[in-house]
Order: structure tokens, then C-alpha cells, then sequence
């Protein structure tokens, strides 16, 4: 894995598979699809709404401005093939002791189970390593199997704090030390 860094400050990670890089503007079907896939239990206000929002052209405006999607949420393009298949990065939930951000990721369901999140999850934990971070943070629902493994595998621990939700299940918040 190397890092670099592009005009503007921006961070781009690479692995032998796959290229993390900013989001551009034209791959905002990708980020309509992620909203489109996401499980019914999650809350409504990270699924499309009964309207349709977001729309396509919503986050389009979203990348332009970095209004929706943090610049630490990089998107995750094969290299071999050049698609964009998700996201994974580090965003400031505020659910954390200040500087400790929370490592995130989805990826879509077409490409789960190949490795892709558990590789983009490694960058991006070599790149938090080498630019001082001491502690990460990540939660998961409970009732997501395939994140909490891969959570596990690049290193985090599951913590004592949990958030309780009757409808959409319970949080679980994970940490790990760099």
C-alpha cells in the first residue's frame, strides 16, 4: 500500500487491487446505487426517502460541494477495471472522544464477499497509522455479520457501548489501537 497525495491536499491510497481516491462528479450513480441497496433496518434517513431523495443530481451537487460525502470518505475504484464499487474512510461522527475518527465503509452488494472492503479497510488504517492517528473507531449494527468480520479482521475489538434502537437494531461501537 502507498499513499500519495494529488493538487489540493487530496489523499489517494493504493493496493495491489484497488485505487482510493476523491469522488468525482460522474460517479454519483455509484453513490445512488449504495442508497438504493441499503438494508430496510437501516434508518430512513440514510435510505431513499419516499420522494426519491437523494436524487442523482442531489449528490452530484453533494460531491461538488463536500456538502454530504467528508473528503476522508474516498471512493473505492478497481484497478483492474476502473469501476467505482463503494467508499471507505475515516469521517468525524462526533460518537467519538475528539481525534479519533471513525473508520466507514459499504460497498456494493455485487462485490461483496471478494475482499474488496476488508483490503480498502487496511489503506486506510496504514494511512490513519502514518499521519499520527493513535485510535480509531468504528460501529456496525449488530445484525450486520459481513462488517463486524471485517471489522475483526483488520484488527478492531468490540467495545462495552452500545446504542439501542427498538426498529432498527442495536449499534455497536468498535475500537482499535494504531
Amino acid at each position: 500500500m502507498s499513499a500519495a497525495t494529488t493538487p489540493g491536499r487530496e489523499v489517494v491510497l493504493e493496493t495491489d487491487r484497488l485505487l482510493l481516491r476523491p469522488w468525482r462528479v460522474a460517479e454519483a450513480v455509484v453513490q445512488r446505487e449504495l442508497w438504493t441497496e441499503r438494508d430496510p433496518r437501516v434508518p430512513p434517513h440514510r435510505r431513499i426517502d419516499a420522494a426519491g431523495h437523494p436524487t442523482v443530481a442531489e449528490l452530484e451537487d453533494s460531491i461538488r460541494t463536500n456538502r454530504l460525502w467528508s473528503t476522508g470518505l474516498l471512493a473505492i475504484e478497481r484497478r483492474g477495471a476502473g469501476d467505482v464499487i463503494g467508499y471507505c474512510g475515516l469521517v468525524d461522527s462526533g460518537r467519538g472522544p475528539e481525534g479519533e475518527p471513525e473508520l466507514a465503509f459499504e460497498l456494493l452488494r455485487r462485490v461483496w464477499g471478494q475482499g474488496y472492503a476488508t483490503e480498502a479497510s487496511w489503506a486506510v488504517l496504514d494511512w490513519a497509522r502514518s499521519s499520527g492517528y493513535e485510535r480509531l473507531w468504528a460501529t456496525v449494527w449488530d445484525w450486520n455479520t459481513a462488517s463486524r468480520r471485517v471489522l475483526a479482521k483488520v484488527g478492531f475489538t468490540e467495545t462495552e457501548r452500545q446504542e439501542v434502537h427498538a426498529v432498527h437494531g442495536t449499534t455497536l461501537f468498535t475500537t482499535i489501537r494504531l
